[in-house]
């Protein structure tokens, strides 16, 4: 019985231990590591064909009209259906070599903080197009510009 009572709590312990981990973790993280690890997110929501997931990663995406947020909706399912006409499909997100920048002039109201994210698209036709994503920091989170 004592066994399972630390198995059972020791799983809890565990796990809080993991999340404050993580959480230590980026908190240590510069705006740019932050920026592009959220950039490399929404690009992987994109990448498993959930462009509804993608776009809730725009800034200020939720205060738009019904009509512009179908449009916008619209266009990157067609960005989607591009990708897989020209190059059959994305094959894989990652980060460019090149470092994210931070861009103390673009950092305005309504946004905190502004980061040029690099990322490496890769697609199954074997080739690669690098992409500068403009992330901003609004309501305690990474967003796409």
């Amino acid at each position: 019985m004592k066994r399972f009572k630390f198995v059972k709590y020791g799983s809890i312990v565990l796990s809080v231990i993991c999340y404050l981990s993580f959480s230590v973790a980026c908190s240590r993280m510069s705006p740019e590591e932050q920026a592009t690890e959220a950039a490399l997110n929404i690009y992987q929501q994109l990448l498993e064909g959930d462009t509804a997931a993608f776009l809730n990663g725009k800034a200020l995406i939720d205060s738009l009209p019904a009509g512009r947020s179908r449009q916008q909706a619209l266009a990157f399912g067609q960005y989607v259906k591009d990708i897989a006409q020209k190059h059959g499909g994305l094959q894989g997100v990652t980060r460019s070599s090149n470092a994210a920048r931070y861009d103390t002039i673009a950092a305005a109201a309504p946004f905190d903080h502004f980061v040029h994210v690099f990322l490496l698209l890769s697609f199954n036709d074997s080739t690669q197009e690098e992409i500068t994503v403009p992330m901003v920091f609004v309501n305690d989170e990474w967003k796409m510009k």
